[in-house]
């Protein structure tokens, strides 16, 4: 099997959001987002998107850090280390002095080390988001033990 020869391209938000969509395996678009990233291959077929927003945990939302919110990719190899990468270039050419992601129990993260990027804490399982004082309901991703990385 030959290997793929892929390049960065722009991605606007709504090409993103349909190919996490189509692509990604257990969670759905995220609902905003500051900039995305493709990889495409040599017929400038998409085959990878990564989606970078604010931190969706309010205490690291400081105006300095964004957060990977999804990446998608439809197997290509390499993909999404490409996208990581691609993505803290931007994010520091932008001005932000931070860029993090999750992985969840059970992944490799694989990418992200192929990236450069380092793991910096492990996140228990929760039982779920609902509290008194804040009612929600499940997205299927309760008691899933997840990991948190930052960019080099």
């Amino acid at each position: 099997m030959s290997r793929v020869r892929l390049h960065l391209v722009p991605v606007r938000s709504r090409e993103a959001k349909e190919f996490v969509r189509l692509w990604h395996r257990h969670h759905p678009p995220p609902v905003g987002q500051i900039f995305a990233v493709g990889a495409a291959d040599e017929d400038d077929t998409l085959r990878a998107v990564a989606v970078v927003g604010r931190p969706v945990a309010r205490h690291l939302d400081d105006g300095a850090t964004l957060e990977v919110t999804r990446t998608a990719s439809d197997g290509a190899r390499n993909a999404n280390s490409l996208l990581y990468a691609a993505s803290w270039r931007a994010a520091k050419a932008l001005g932000y002095r931070r860029l993090i992601t999750y992985t969840q129990g059970g992944e490799s993260g694989a990418s992200l080390r192929g990236a450069g990027w380092r793991l910096i804490a492990r996140r228990p399982p929760r039982t779920g988001w609902h509290t008194p004082s804040r009612p929600r309901a499940g997205h299927g991703n309760d008691r899933t033990a997840r990991f948190l990385w930052q960019a080099p």
